[in-house]
């Protein structure tokens, strides 16, 4: 540990004095909050069901959030894959080559274990992963033709009618920004539907996902669900076709009440943006108030325990990590490494005056897990310690840079990827064999490491990328790896 001097010192006795009045803090605050859950003990029960019903109402984000998660990952996998100069390669010209198109979409379809297609502008067909190829025919093939033509590069959109899927398309474009076709990532509609039934057998509430147009595209109603591009629209629907006309052509549906084959209903909607969606969450009030009339009294005592328990646990954690609240200290060289904005002129000098280099991406293992079981300050001597070795391990002509909170690069000029690969294998090995923190004999960190390469003028953002993918690589392999991938 190092020395504090008067300033940090002087820090340290502010810490002191925060940490008391913080401690004093919890201890009003507890007792305001006694005073407050016995004061609610004396509204009227009647109206406090209805406010317990909105707030289960906004309870059920997580449900939402999952739904929502399942959307969004062909979203990311497809923008992330679409503007891969793999793909514009395999569109950029004439004529295509078919089997490289073919292999390029089995890989990924084995590698992310969804649906992918891509659709040639220039040869009108369109080829997918399951080996078919479809003839892209105006009046025949509408979706391609419609969405050519939209102002946006990603749309969502339902299709393979034999087996249902949802997918999310992105435009391909040259570097002269020529459109080239589609790519495509899909999902099939029967994992929706596995997670709507789990959803609605536990919590019995219904979801529906409604486009601009006011089509539903997907719902955990068998019944809704589109049919050969038949899509159910909103307005079809008895209860939506009762709403007031201004609440229907706004689409503002949350927290109104409706009634559904004489059952009550309260609506909640989530904004999908990337699709121009708009998600519905419809919830049974059915029993509901009787119950939580029936649960209030015992959830009041319940809480108060609960409460009092929870301030005497944070009461006594404050004292437990009261050194995490001392001055940093720590982290003597993380701090004072070039971050990404630095790193770019850096990168630029270095390739103009050596006309190569190597890219390492360095990520530390679980370092998340370790702050939350170790606490912060072992996870910034973690990275302290990591920063003093790779410092020692590099030339003088080296750059060690901060790349993310637990993410280091190293800029290796004049390396070539051989080289490189071998330097990472020893910084790898050489980390994972560092001698353990005092404090914590039975931590022992690894990092894996991502390379790339490149011997043009090629900017820092795309050999970076190929870094990304290669550390992604290694993580997806088992961590404490070194992977690399080169630029084609």
């Amino acid at each position: 540990m190092i020395d504090v001097d008067s300033s940090q010192a002087k820090e340290h006795a502010q810490s002191v004095n925060t940490f008391r009045t913080l401690h004093r803090s919890i201890l009003v605050l507890f007792a305001v909050v006694v005073v407050a859950i016995v004061t609610l003990v004396h509204f009227s029960i009647s109206k406090i069901v209805a406010e317990q019903s909105r707030a289960q109402q906004q309870s059920l984000s997580p449900a939402i959030s999952l739904i929502v998660e399942q959307l969004l990952k062909p979203l990311h996998i497809s923008e992330a894959l679409g503007h891969s100069t793999e793909l514009v390669d395999l569109l950029d010209g004439v004529t295509v080559d078919e089997n490289a198109i073919f292999t390029t979409l089995t890989r990924l379809e084995k590698e992310f274990g969804l649906s992918f297609f891509i659709a040639s502008e220039t040869q009108r067909k369109q080829y997918n992963s399951d080996g078919t190829v479809i003839e892209l025919i105006e009046g025949e093939v509408s979706w391609y033709f419609k969405y050519r033509d939209y102002p946006v590069e990603a749309v969502a959109d339902i299709g393979k009618w034999e087996d249902t899927h949802f997918y999310i398309d992105i435009k391909i474009h040259n570097d002269q920004g020529e459109f080239l076709g589609f790519f495509g990532v899909g999902k099939s509609l029967r994992s929706f539907i596995d997670i709507f039934d789990i959803y609605k057998q536990k919590y019995g509430y219904d979801f529906l996902f409604v486009d601009g147009e006011g089509d539903i595209m997907l719902s955990s109603d068998p019944s809704l669900i589109a049919s050969y591009s038949d899509f159910t629209n909103l307005s079809e629907l008895p209860w939506y076709a009762s709403l007031p006309l201004t609440i229907q052509n706004e689409q503002a549906l949350n927290n109104k009440l409706v009634t559904i084959d004489q059952n009550d209903y309260l609506i909640a909607e989530v904004k999908l943006n990337q699709f121009g969606w708009t998600v519905f969450l419809l919830s049974p009030l059915e029993d509901r108030q009787a119950e939580i009339s029936q649960a209030f009294i015992f959830s009041i005592v319940t809480l108060l325990v609960v409460v009092f328990s929870l301030f005497l646990l944070i009461y006594n954690l404050l004292y437990y990590f009261r050194k995490d609240m001392q001055p940093d200290i720590i982290v003597r060289h993380t701090n004072n490494l070039p971050e990404k904005d630095n790193l770019q002129l850096i990168y630029k000098d270095l390739l103009s005056q050596y006309k190569s280099l190597s890219i390492m991406l360095i990520s530390v293992d679980e370092h998340s897990t370790i702050i939350d079981n170790h606490g912060k300050s072992a996870g910034d001597e973690i990275l302290d310690k990591i920063v003093a070795f790779l410092a020692e391990q590099l030339k003088d002509i080296d750059t060690l840079g901060r790349w993310g909170r637990s993410e280091f690069i190293v800029i290796l000029p004049n390396t070539g990827p051989n080289v490189a690969f071998d330097i990472a294998q020893n910084i790898r090995h050489g980390i994972a064999t560092l001698a353990p923190l005092t404090e914590f004999p039975d931590l022992q960190p690894t990092v894996s490491i991502g390379i790339s390469f490149t011997a043009s003028s090629r900017s820092m953002n795309e050999v970076t990328a190929h870094a990304e993918d290669a550390l992604y690589q290694a993580k997806r392999d088992g961590s404490n790896l070194v992977r690399i991938q080169l630029i084609e």
